[in-house]
């Protein structure tokens, strides 16, 4: 007999209105781009902290001890930042958001670093 583990959501979807919301009320929180350095380079979200997806579990460490922190993550296009949510949410990471990709973003943006 085989056994099936479902994997529930331990992180919330948050839209670009909210998230901007909350970037204007929590100066603490962490905005996370999982994308590229690259990428990054090329458009960014102002205030964002870049941790490509491969090295998040190390880089997340020593950006954000505090597990409490909330968290709120975007990619390009979402796939990367759910991934990225999923791995923040199984090493502990309490108030972890999906705001999906910086293609929905339709606020302020920068290029460079």
């Amino acid at each position: 007999m085989f056994k099936t583990l479902l994997r529930t959501k331990t992180y919330e979807t948050v839209s670009p209105k909210e998230a901007k919301k909350r970037l204007e009320e929590n100066p603490d929180l962490l905005l996370l781009d999982v994308r590229t350095p690259e990428e990054y380079r090329e458009i960014h979200i102002p205030g964002s902290k870049l941790i490509p997806l491969n090295e998040l579990e190390q880089g997340i460490k020593r950006a954000v001890p505090d597990k409490n922190r909330e968290i709120l993550v975007y990619c390009l296009s979402g796939a990367r930042a759910a991934a990225a949510c999923s791995r923040l949410s199984a090493m502990g990471y309490a108030r972890v958001g999906n705001m999906g990709g910086i293609r929905s973003w339709p606020y302020q943006t920068v290029n460079g670093r």
